[in-house]
């Protein structure tokens, strides 16, 4: 109960602090100017929405628009770039409303309407020959709250393209070419998307499988951008779901992977651009930060678009997609224990016309650990090309090699001693050893039809191959200390294949808008492994004591157990789903699917020349529905509610043969989602989820299993994200939960799941100095607090709460910048997660972390 409280004051303390920073800040505008004839494309789904003037028709409208308070410009900066120099307006707050513009001789003139300078020191902006070819640039008070900005070129008028940035309004400036009418070509005024959202991303796609505003979505859904990644600097993706409110990040095996719980639920299987990733066994693949865009978490069942998932929710990495505008950026990190990362991450055209435009993504990770004997290195090459047919069709090719050698360490015994040893304890050898091989693969196409009909086809495939040569742990004294060990060397094998297929239509009934998507999905996972453990408790040499450890063990001759596993999971889901505008401030969001599974597993076992053998098949089916319902009253705020399911198939019969049905996992949720800014955001949702038909010993025949468990989460859960001021960027979560056992014939009711905090909370901000002579020098900070935990069922062992404290230190200037990350700050001694109910991990010490990066 305790640990309750302290949720919820943590949870009505953050809200408080929201609503604090929830005064009106002004949204700023983003638009382009080009000379008219200029070639260009401006992609329609990413225009913001400006808001509309007109000229007033009745004298209230003249009074009201004279009312509007003028906006400050605080601040005029020049910065020169490889095109030629950027403009940079900073505001005090308010709307910047469209600029008129125009050409006058050499100059290009823009005037932005209802504005004010107001500079420290007085006066005008005035700076001569700032970049080659800018004669000069000049911004001056005109009368009527009008703010004039003169660009003048040395041969004609410049060209400049203007947009709202973190930073303000940026104009980016290119020189112009001379020409014998330069005076009389008219300029166009044009909105654009090149807004950065930077902590505050608008719109997500893993919630519906469409590009959609995440305010319209009835479902709790949050976003890691990429800048989040960049600032904490992220060498593990684990790390990055601490922002995120339900979500806990654990060690998958041998600490190779991560794995999550979300709202209560183990969360093994992820998706990487919407495909599965894994392996049949529930062991995760490693995904590193180097290749990710953005990462969505989707919460709550997601089985209405992506088949067999947990109830808790899932996992989508975004990777980086190439880019028309030439770059070349190349970074070395270094740090604590030996740990050494140079990347480069370099994008363009291939092509005069620009149509084949390429990425390559390209790492080396190397690294000892604060764990005895343990060490690291990755190494991923990433490159993608995009072809564009036309403005109507594109294809795009993505490929990922990953290799990964590391030491297997599995931690610490599942028990209380472990909490005074040493976090550097290591119980396996150092010659342990674990390799890894992944290939993957993307193949999409899109097509426009037409503007309201849309066609992406995808395929990918995982290959991935590991191989296992280590002592692990197998039983353990804590009254002597002996840990009984057994030596495995294992390889598996896993094969992922799936093809997706999605047509999007747009249309209106009436007065009401649709947004149909049908599609299917085809997948297929071929798994198999061969295990060779060597395993004898009598075998003295296997063992080693935790409190006094002596390795050089060698590696022992006398073969005990072989077993071979092999699983081939199939599934063809096909799905509809229908967004419904009903009003322009009513949504309804509803969809279906039904899924066809095939599954068999073919187990096995030779212990001591015995052999003992299993089959199991099913073939079976489910429908997962998702209805949700979203009402803005008004237009920063979004009320939502919604009912979804999903499943997981059990591959097991009753003792009379029958198919056990699947896994079902049912939500209900609600919750409210508020702009509290221009760029600031806050979620608060409040659910239930109920896991159904979980498999539990029959008390009738214990070699069987009949499906009568049932685990029930109840939360609420807060999300913030985004801009306060200019500069000063945050991202912040708080939720309590509870996950229990409430009916079980092996387990007893109320138990808490393992990995599964009562409360959570976690908070980073950011602040970067706008102007001056330190402009660009920014600082970071962070407190990420994780409640009690329970290690196993039944619940004999709690892990303890902790917060850790992290920060940063950052200088970007011009095109290249240094960055120092500390983690956990005040060396905090807890504990990650607990691995498969046998051992626990140890949160790593205080941590340094050196980044220098240089774009081109």
């Amino acid at each position: 109960m305790a640990q309750q409280h302290m949720g919820w004051g943590l949870l009505i303390g953050v809200v408080g602090a929201i609503a604090a920073l929830g005064q009106p800040l002004a949204a700023q505008a983003s638009i382009e100017t080009v000379e008219e004839g200029m070639s260009g494309r401006v992609d329609e789904s990413e225009r913001p929405r400006l808001p509309s003037t007109h000229p007033a028709t009745t004298v209230d409208e003249w009074l009201t628009q004279i009312a509007q308070a003028t906006v400050q410009i605080t601040g005029v900066r020049l910065e020169t770039t490889e095109a030629g120099l950027q403009v940079v307006l900073e505001t005090a707050g308010g709307e910047l409303v469209a600029p008129t513009t125009r050409s006058l001789g050499n100059a290009l003139i823009a005037e932005f309407p209802n504005a004010v300078l107001a500079l420290p020191n007085g006066g005008e902006f005035t700076q001569a020959s700032p970049a080659e070819g800018i004669a000069l640039v000049t911004a001056t008070n005109l009368a009527d709250n009008t703010v004039q900005v003169s660009i003048t070129g040395v041969d004609a008028p410049p060209t400049a393209a203007v947009s709202a940035g973190a930073e303000g309004l940026v104009l980016s400036v290119a020189p112009g070419i001379a020409s014998a009418d330069a005076e009389e070509e008219a300029i166009q005024v044009v909105v654009t998307g090149a807004q950065d959202e930077g902590y505050n991303p608008a719109n997500a796609s893993t919630a519906t499988r469409t590009d959609t505003p995440l305010r319209d979505i009835p479902q709790s859904i949050q976003v890691v951008p990429r800048q989040v990644i960049e600032d904490q600097g992220v060498t593990r993706i684990g790390d990055a779901l601490r922002n995120v409110s339900g979500v806990t990040p654990q060690v998958d095996f041998g600490n190779l992977n991560d794995r999550f719980s979300i709202r209560g639920f183990d969360t093994s299987r992820i998706l990487i651009n919407g495909f599965r990733s894994g392996d049949g066994f529930g062991t995760t693949v490693t995904v590193v930060p180097n290749v990710v865009e953005r990462v969505e978490v989707l919460k709550g069942p997601a089985s209405v678009l992506y088949g067999q998932v947990e109830p808790g929710g899932l996992i989508n990495f975004v990777t980086e997609e190439p880019s028309r505008d030439p770059f070349y950026d190349l970074a070395f990190t270094a740090g604590s224990f030996g740990y050494i990362e140079p990347s480069l991450d370099i994008s363009g055209p291939l092509t005069t016309d620009e149509r084949l435009t390429y990425r390559l993504n390209a790492s080396y990770q190397n690294s000892d650990s604060f764990r005895d004997f343990v060490e690291s290195e990755i190494i991923v090459v990433a490159p993608t090309l995009r072809y564009d047919f036309s403005d109507a069709t594109s294809l795009t090719f993505e490929y990922q090699y990953l290799e990964q050698d590391q030491t297997p360490d599995e931690g610490l015994p599942i028990d209380p001693v472990v909490f005074d040893l040493p976090r550097e304890r290591f119980l396996g050898e150092p010659d342990d050893l674990n390799e890894n091989d992944i290939h993957r693969f993307f193949l999409t196409l899109n097509h426009e039809f037409t503007e309201d009909i849309n066609l992406r086809s995808g395929f990918a495939a995982e290959l991935s191959d590991n191989s296992l040569s280590a002592f692990r742990v197998f039983e353990f004294d804590p009254e002597s200390g002996d840990t009984v060990r057994f030596f495995a060397d294992r390889s598996t094998s896993s094969r992922n294949y799936s093809w997706q297929t999605d047509l999007i239509s747009e249309f209106n009934t009436g007065s009401i808008e649709h947004q149909l998507l049908a599609g299917f999905e085809l997948t297929q996972s071929n798994s198999s492994g061969n295990n060779f453990d060597i395993f004898d408790p009598e075998n003295r040499p296997l063992r080693i004591n935790i409190f006094d450890p002596q390795y050089g063990t060698p590696v022992p001759d006398n073969p005990n157990s072989i077993d071979d596993i092999d699983r081939t999971d199939s599934v063809l889901g096909i799905y509809l789903q229908d967004q419904i505008s009903l009003l322009p401030n009513l949504k309804l969001l509803i969809g279906g699917r039904y899924d066809f599974y095939r599954g068999e597993r073919d187990f096995e076992f030779v212990f001591d020349g015995e052999v003992f053998s299993d089959f199991n098949e099913i073939e079976d089916g489910a429908f997962s529905p998702r209805i949700g319902i979203v009402y803005q009253p008004i237009e920063p705020v979004s009320l939502y509610a919604s009912y979804s399911r999903s499943f997981i198939p059990n591959i097991a019969s009753t003792r009379d043969g029958d198919i056990i049905e699947p896994q079902r996992g049912t939500q209900y949720e609600v919750g409210v989602r508020a702009d509290l800014a221009s760029n600031l955001s806050a979620n608060l949702a409040a659910y239930q989820i109920t896991k159904t038909n979980i498999l539990t010993t029959d008390p009738n025949d214990p070699d069987f299993s009949i499906p009568v468990g049932e685990v029930r989460s109840r939360g609420v859960e807060l999300d913030v994200s985004g801009e306060i001021l200019p500069g000063w960027n945050v991202i912040a979560s708080a939720f309590i939960n509870e996950a229990i056992v409430t009916e079980d014939n092996d387990l007893p009711t109320d138990d808490t799941l393992i990995n599964a905090p009562g409360s959570g909370a976690s908070l980073w901000t950011t602040y970067e100095i706008q102007d001056g002579d330190l402009q660009g020098l920014g600082l970071g900070a962070g407190l990420f607090y994780v409640g009690d935990r329970e290690a196993e069922l039944p619940n004999d062992l709690m892990l303890p709460a902790y917060v850790r404290a992290d920060a940063s230190i950052f200088y970007h200037r011009d095109n290249w910048g240094v960055q120092l990350n500390f983690k956990n700050l005040f060396d905090t001694r807890y504990f990650e997660s607990s691995q498969n109910t046998n051992l626990v991990y140890p949160g790593a010490p205080f941590t340094v972390l050196g980044t220098i990066s240089v774009r081109f």
